[in-house]
């Protein structure tokens, strides 16, 4: 690879008839990093991970994969990108052994490298004990790491991962998560799309947020925290009747954004620009004005509020994307 970034994607466009599902997007990923990509189902996610892929052409911009042109050199590209799609990939009548040596085959390997390939990420993954058990005979997770193990058998540069922890369970998800950190760790570049805002949190040194096939937000995750604004004090008023006069109260001290109430519920979200919460300060102004708090919380925006910030969106919708990924491939 030269020093140019592993994934550089510049003005892409893509429609699909009347749908425009991707609208002059541009992407930087640096060597070893992961870009964690968020947005709404049919925000554009997938058909950018089929670019990226050389599964589809753009329609105008273009894209590169470690210095490789997707659409003029896709087999290069091809060759060191590994792509652990939505679903898992295996063959559910091969044991997990020989699917591994099925992609070794087509990746063309010598015998004594696919051997040592597959040995070495049967033990990577933990699934050493049940290498020659049919993987129709695997748990969720376990499929999943034979998956991604499948994408790793060409020793990609670029690692493409399209929602790779979907249906797991917590203690699955969190296993899959170092596995993908020791893999950047070691200087593979990955791609991570995600409908898990935590996962995005924990594992991307960027995101790039993604409504409607445009780009609408794009830095690491405290950046855009920041955008969102700074700390939250949340309140419960003991009296809801009391909310107009505990927002007057709380004016002075609120950032830019004035303070935001439920006149039913009596719950109070006070924006804090700046340093720490002024906790103290908010006590003494509604004890000052006479109204009684039954409960007072200190939060900074979390991802949940950037999604929903730029793109009015729940992190689950019921739209498709025009495109979908079929399973993974390597």
């Amino acid at each position: 690879m030269t020093g140019e970034p592993a994934i550089v994607a510049e003005g892409l466009h893509k429609r699909f008839g009347a749908v425009h599902a991707l609208d002059d997007v541009s992407l930087t990923v640096p060597v070893g990093t992961i870009l964690g990509l968020l947005g709404p189902n049919g925000a554009g996610k997938t058909t950018i991970v089929k670019i990226l892929t050389t599964l589809l052409r753009p329609d105008a911009g273009s894209a590169r994969v470690a210095a490789f042109d997707v659409v003029t050199q896709a087999g290069q590209v091809r060759s060191v990108v590994g792509l652990a799609g939505q679903q898992a990939a295996v063959d559910p009548l091969l044991t997990g052994r020989e699917n591994l040596d099925l992609i070794a085959t087509l990746h063309h390997l010598g015998r004594r490298e696919a051997r040592r390939r597959v040995r070495e990420l049967l033990e990577r993954f933990d699934l050493t004990d049940a290498a020659d058990r049919r993987a129709s005979t695997y748990s969720g997770g376990m499929r999943r790491r034979l998956d991604l193990a499948a994408s790793l058998i060409g020793q990609p540069q670029v690692l493409v991962l399209d929602e790779p922890t979907a249906g797991l369970d917590p203690a699955s998800r969190q296993a899959l998560w170092a596995t993908i950190q020791s893999l950047v760790d070691q200087g593979t570049t990955a791609l991570l799309t995600t409908q898990y805002l935590e996962e995005a949190d924990q594992l991307a040194d960027d995101i790039a947020v993604i409504d409607h096939g445009q780009l609408v937000a794009q830095g690491t995750p405290d950046q855009l925290k920041t955008q969102v604004g700074g700390h939250r004090i949340e309140l419960q008023l003991a009296n809801p009747s009391d909310a107009s006069a505990a927002v007057r109260a709380l004016e002075d001290i609120a950032g830019s954004s004035p303070p935001v109430v439920d006149p039913l519920t009596g719950r109070l979200v006070v924006p804090i620009t700046g340093g720490a919460a002024p906790n103290a300060e908010v006590i003494r102004a509604l004890d000052t004005g006479g109204i009684y708090v039954a409960d007072l919380a200190v939060r900074r925006p979390t991802l949940d509020d950037v999604f929903l910030t730029f793109t009015g969106a729940a992190t689950t919708t019921d739209q498709a994307d025009p495109v979908a990924v079929g399973g993974g491939a390597s």
